[in-house]
């Protein structure tokens, strides 16, 4: 789908997030960025979804940039909008009306699990719940492209396991390719088909795992021989790269 080629990036403060990162991501694929915080993860995303620009390199689509949609961190819902209207904010910057998307608002929320919630307000919702949101508000188009960055890290454990599994199933009902950033091996390893491990600032691709377990996953592939050892080699491979830095 796209290819980064030799990717710089060196801030106004003098600060170099990534330096010579070469990364080609397979159309239809989970791929997972792994390593430390600072290492440039969240940057080479931000690169990909046309936010920030490389100082140096290039990034290469195969056949155009296709529709992309970005989970962040936090959820950055709008606090006055009720979840119908954050849910909108996308249809809305392409000029359609409420009425005109209603019926993609509410298959997107009955994707994420949260048919039945339209008309209440972010601060009635959980944690989880909210990060449900900014997922239906990132669907809402129909993306190719899914970003996503870090977007359960600071979700209670129980939660977050409940929305890696979520999450494999959307991927699998919606076919998009998924671009994920974390620094857990063990959420990395779960949720992908391939892991790319970031060494420390400067980030690069120190190591790439495949993960070849088909889809869906559950609870009996946590307990597998296939995950373990591919946690470990993930982990070995963060760790090398870590001790090179």
């Amino acid at each position: 789908m796209l290819s980064l080629r030799g990717v710089d990036k060196v801030f106004a403060s003098g600060a170099q997030a990534l330096g010579g990162l070469d990364l080609d991501v397979r159309e239809g694929e989970f791929l997972s960025l792994l390593g430390p915080s600072g290492c440039g993860k969240s940057t080479a995303l931000r690169m990909i979804a046309g936010l920030s620009q490389p100082t140096r390199g290039a990034i290469e689509w195969r056949a155009g940039q296709p529709e992309i949609g970005f989970v962040f961190q936090d959820a950055v819902l709008m606090p006055w909008a009720s979840v119908f209207d954050n849910v909108w904010l996308p249809l809305r910057l392409t000029g359609a009306s409420r009425a005109q998307s209603s019926a993609k608002i509410e298959a997107a929320l009955e994707l994420v699990g949260l048919q039945g919630f339209a008309k209440a307000y972010p601060r009635e919702l959980s944690g989880g719940m909210k990060m449900r949101v900014s997922i239906a508000r990132a669907l809402v188009l129909r993306p190719a492209l899914l970003l996503m960055d870090e977007p359960f890290a600071a979700l209670d454990e129980i939660t977050r396991l409940k929305l890696n599994n979520d999450l494999l199933r959307l991927k699998q009902e919606l076919g998009a390719t998924v671009i994920f950033v974390t620094h857990s091996v063990f959420e990395s390893v779960y949720l992908s088909s391939r892991v790319a491990v970031f060494s420390a600032r400067p980030g690069r691709v120190a190591a790439e795992i495949e993960v070849a377990a088909p889809l869906p996953r559950d609870d009996e592939f946590r307990l597998s021989r296939l995950y373990a050892q591919a946690c470990k080699q993930a982990s070995d491979a963060l760790h090398a790269a870590m001790g090179e830095a």
